[in-house]
């Protein structure tokens, strides 16, 4: 079986498990600390491949870098006054996110 194989069928079943969710459908999910933010300059299912891959290495440069990380309390409650939609994808027990809104 070729290397990448298993990538296109993360990144497929990851892509039909993506949809758009309200954040306020987060909160019991924010409260436990399992949503985690995607910037919106990273694919968002690039970011669920690593994830589900485990790459620490990875995850630990876009922490860094401010790319991926907590939920800012001022942005949930921004989201949750807007009653914001967001792009979501579950990797149990974390839930990605990311707001598309502020894309150009």
């Amino acid at each position: 079986m070729p290397a990448d194989k298993p990538s296109e069928d993360t990144r497929a079943r990851l892509n039909l498990e993506t949809a758009p969710i309200r954040w306020r459908e987060l909160q019991t999910y924010f409260a436990r600390g399992q949503v985690v933010f995607v910037s919106e300059a990273l694919d968002l299912l690039s970011v669920g491949e690593a994830l589900t891959a485990d790459n620490k290495a990875q995850f630990e440069q876009w922490m860094a870098s401010g790319a991926v990380g907590e939920v800012p309390v001022d942005r949930a409650q921004s989201w949750y006054d807007a009653d914001a939609e967001l792009w979501a994808v579950v990797i149990a027990p974390w839930v990605l996110i990311q707001d598309r809104n502020t894309r150009n």
